[in-house]
């Protein structure tokens, strides 16, 4: 409890984990201390609504209205009254003369930014006490107790967790999937287990409930997921646990997979289905996807407006576009086709590097809690299936011409021209021959290294997945992807590069940003949909991480 009070106290309750569900999960499907289950499939009818099917019209008004500078504001603003009460009063009043809509809004809804708590840091305390501040300050706790009281809750967009939680910071008030990787490096060497296995939880009950974990816990994220760090977040607590952990969470890991796999065994080569694609010659490889084909919830006007300047189909340019955002990567000229814009966007025709590099490293996991669990046929059969999409995803993605891995287009059956750090993936999970990671190592240092660390792509375009920003979580992948293949000077330059860059911003600014620009520190890193945030949970983790690597023992 003490936990809690100390929450309530900071004035945090309202703003992340906490949610009582309009469905609750049943029982079952609620991650015990002994065993994380999921069941097989998910289940819709438990799936909350989202904004824009919660207030129809009122939505669209106010999103392409543009009354709040963030589309993102309304989508986690909490209603005062019922939806149909609300959309009553709205369509009353929306015609009669004098009537202004964001005051409507105002009287009807409670804005985010009103349960926010500035945080202000003492920069003259140090760096690490910064760092051991924001674990408090980015927290959340875990929902409370369904109260008869509070009918409004279920048409809030936050989705509930059973346990405490971090968010990343800013505008991002809510838990994202692959952020919590990065977050929890840090975690880890702050000490705090409990936290790292909470999170954890919660991650396998998203599982349980939906089938997958979603982009961020809000119903306008539940037609994706994001890059699956699940493994990984096992992986690291297993460092400690041991096997224990693989057996634990087995049941979700396994969950995780069908999801990413879903439609694969009766899928015809040279097609795809959801997150999968079947190549002419019969392997299965992945894709990002989101199952939705309207506009994101969360930046409505942005996609309508976008869609406008686009030659594709509405319906084929949303879906790109919220397959962009299911990668993390939102928005890159990686999902481009050369020469072109956003208008150009085609994600859903990409193999990602990064994607399969991941779900290699989930089939390996699924190898060893197989083992753990004494199925050791179950445990071949993985590992079987990981050797085949190694040797695709080296077959297909490998340019030796460029020495770097690459998307592959599926359609056009040949690889992407764009050059990225997605291109580390293979060294930080083992994928790639000594001779390629060699030469990927050369190419880091020719052309992606720069003055604050690893530029994320070469080319700039006004989208924030790409130079001249430098992002958290590439600079560590690429810093353990180099370490692993024997390649030490030159991750220790990243590292050390990162971190300065890090340490300068944070003296100038009492900040941790979401994003750099490693060309020229001196600027502020920007592009994309939004202003640039400060908080930032992966930016924390990973700094920690770093700063610890650098000095054993403090």
């Amino acid at each position: 409890m003490s936990r809690i009070v100390r929450y309530a106290l900071l004035g945090l309750l309202s703003l992340g984990c906490a949610f009582v569900p309009a469905n609750p999960a049943p029982a079952a499907a609620t991650p015990g201390r002994a065993t994380a289950r999921a069941p097989r499939h998910p289940t819709p009818p438990t799936r909350p609504r989202s904004p824009r099917q919660l207030f129809p019209g009122l939505f669209e008004a106010v999103q392409l209205g543009r009354i709040f500078p963030d589309n993102k504001t309304f989508v986690d603003a909490r209603p005062r009254q019922r939806p149909a009460t609300i959309l009553a009063a709205w369509r009353r009043g929306k015609n009669q003369p004098g009537f202004q809509l964001q005051a409507f809004v105002l009287a009807h809804f409670t804005l985010p930014a009103a349960d926010a708590q500035p945080f202000v840091s003492d920069v003259r305390a140090g760096l690490r006490h910064h760092l051991d501040t924001l674990w408090t300050v980015l927290a959340r706790p875990a929902a409370p107790p369904a109260s008869a009281a509070d009918s409004l809750v279920p048409y809030r967009s936050l989705v509930p967790l059973p346990k405490p939680c971090l968010v990343p910071g800013g505008r991002f008030r809510e838990v994202y999937y692959w952020d919590s990787y990065f977050t929890m490096l840090g975690l880890a060497e702050a000490g705090k287990t409990r936290l790292l296995h909470d999170i954890t939880d919660n991650f396998a009950y998203l599982i349980g409930r939906f089938g997958f974990v979603p982009n961020g816990n809000r119903t306008y994220y539940l037609s994706r997921s994001q890059p699956p760090f699940f493994a990984a977040i096992v992986q690291l607590l297993a460092q400690k646990g041991g096997p224990a952990e693989l057996r634990r969470y087995r049941p979700a890991l396994a969950a995780e997979y069908r999801y990413w796999m879903l439609g694969a065994e009766t899928l015809k080569p040279g097609t795809a289905a959801h997150r999968v694609v079947r190549l002419p010659g019969g392997t299965v490889l992945n894709r990002y996807w989101d199952e939705s084909d309207q506009p994101r919830e969360e930046s409505y006007a942005e996609d309508v407006a976008a869609a406008k300047k686009s030659t594709q189909p509405a319906a084929q340019f949303y879906h790109h576009m919220r397959a962009g955002a299911a990668s993390g990567w939102d928005f890159s000229s990686r999902w481009f086709r050369p020469g072109g814009g956003l208008e150009s966007i085609q994600t859903t025709d990409l193999l990602p590097i990064d994607l399969n590099a991941l779900l290699y490293n989930l089939e390996l996991t699924l190898a060893d809690a197989a083992r753990a669990a004494g199925q050791p046929a179950q445990a071949q059969a993985y590992r079987a299936k990981a050797a085949q999409r190694k040797a695709a995803l080296l077959a297909l993605s490998w340019d030796a011409a460029a020495g770097w891995f690459q998307d592959y287009n599926w359609r056009q059956q040949r690889r992407s021209a764009v050059r990225s750090l997605a291109g580390v993936f293979p060294l930080a999970y083992g994928l790639a021959t000594p001779a390629q990671a060699a030469r990927v190592g050369a190419g880091l240092r020719q052309d992606f290294l720069e003055p604050g660390g690893l530029v994320t792509t070469l080319n700039r375009t006004g989208q924030q997945w790409d130079a001249p920003n430098g992002w958290a979580p590439l600079q560590y992948l690429a810093i353990a992807g180099l370490r692993r293949y024997g390649q030490r000077p030159l991750a220790d330059t990243v590292a050390h590069r990162w971190v300065r860059l890090n340490t300068r911003v944070f003296a100038q600014t009492g900040k941790l940003l979401e994003k750099y620009d490693v060309l020229d520190p001196t600027r502020a890193a920007g592009g994309g949909e939004y202003p640039l945030q400060d908080g930032f949970g992966w930016t924390n983790g990973v700094l920690l991480k770093l700063l610890n690597q650098a000095q054993p023992g403090r």
